[in-house]
């Protein structure tokens, strides 16, 4: 039996989060964008990628990363991030996973004030999660303080199956195409489990008809560029609180859901509604997910490239795995069914 690496598990509202702390494999590259660039199918990376995230020993919605040196002095450590089609450019949910795991393993010492701050290098810049610690130390609470995001385009229309669907484009580490639920028209979709069937289906179609559109394209990184994901919400008003309710589903990568109201989803949400008019500066938005998890999130700062969102959640550590594989085994690097 040979041991391939350890890892250790959190889930994010209910999505799941795979810390690998010490790559067994070379990672080459001069910075975390570079070094996604570089994870190229047939190289040792990507094979340990996919061991970790294919079943048997994973899942077709599974989600994780790998800690690398970060870009400078500036950070704690970088990231790569991974799910089962490859690399993606961001991802929050996973953002606040690493700062409890950052506190809870002692890599970043507690802050007596009761925020510690671990910042991270990931391929689409430099994210912050403030890491809210109870008496003993524990992660009460994380915030996910993203890169400027924007608003890229509002009012696309996209041909699917269900006929035309209007989709608004923002930027919140990744491009995602924004969808509410209430314009699918008849049969109604709501963002509830029983449809979840149905808007994979429709979230693949919108995706994939938007793949040439030239608004996807990142201005200044092509690394960056296509949409990432298709955001379903809907829209519940105000709560007597003040904050903005409203629920999505995030379907990501090719038909991966995401289980939290997805971290980087939700800082493009942010940005859209506040450009909209939406989210007024101050007005938090309660994002909640398909399984009823919430996160909340406003605009903390705006900028020229954008608003600053911080999305607020908490992380929980579920398991460490110790990876083996037998020689015997011929589900090596293993299978997906979606």
């Amino acid at each position: 039996m040979k041991t391939i690496c350890t890892s250790v598990d959190f889930h994010t509202a209910g999505e799941p989060f795979r810390i690998v702390a010490e790559p067994p494999v070379e990672i080459p590259g001069e910075s975390v964008a570079q070094r996604r660039e570089l994870a190229v199918p047939g190289s040792a990376l990507d094979d340990l990628r996919r061991l970790l995230c294919f079943e048997p020993r994973g899942h077709a919605d599974m989600y994780g990363g790998f800690i690398t040196p970060p870009d400078d002095d500036g950070a704690d450590f970088g990231v790569l991030f991974w799910h089962k089609d490859g690399f993606s450019t961001a991802c929050g949910h996973g953002t606040m996973a690493l700062g409890a795991w950052a506190v809870s393993s002692g890599m970043v010492a507690v802050d007596p004030s009761g925020t510690t701050e671990v910042t991270i290098d990931v391929p689409s810049g430099r994210v912050r999660a403030q890491v809210h610690t109870d008496a003993e130390g524990r992660a009460a609470s994380v915030d996910f303080v993203n890169v400027p995001s924007r608003l890229v385009a509002s009012g696309i229309t996209v041909e699917t199956s269900r006929g035309p669907v209007s989709v608004d484009l923002a930027w919140g580490g990744a491009i995602y195409a924004l969808v509410d639920a209430a314009d699918l028209g008849e049969p109604s979709l709501e963002v509830v489990p029983e449809n979840l069937t149905a808007l994979i289906a429709l979230g693949r179609e919108i995706k994939a008809g938007l793949a040439d559109h030239p608004d996807t394209v990142h201005p200044e990184d092509d690394r960056l560029s296509g949409v990432y994901g298709t955001i379903f919400a809907d829209r519940f008003g105000t709560l007597p609180s003040g904050e903005l309710h409203q629920r999505n589903v995030t379907i990501f990568a090719d038909g991966q859901v995401d289980r939290s109201p997805c971290g980087s989803g939700t800082a493009a949400r942010v940005a859209a509604l506040h450009a909209a008019g939406e989210l007024r500066s101050g007005q938090s938005l309660v994002h909640e997910s398909i399984v009823g998890t919430r996160f909340r999130a406003k605009v903390l700062e705006e900028t020229a490239e954008g608003v600053i969102p911080v999305v607020t959640g908490s992380a929980h550590r579920v398991a460490t795995s110790t990876f083996e594989l037998d020689p015997l085994d011929d589900l090596v690097p293993g299978f997906v069914l979606r």
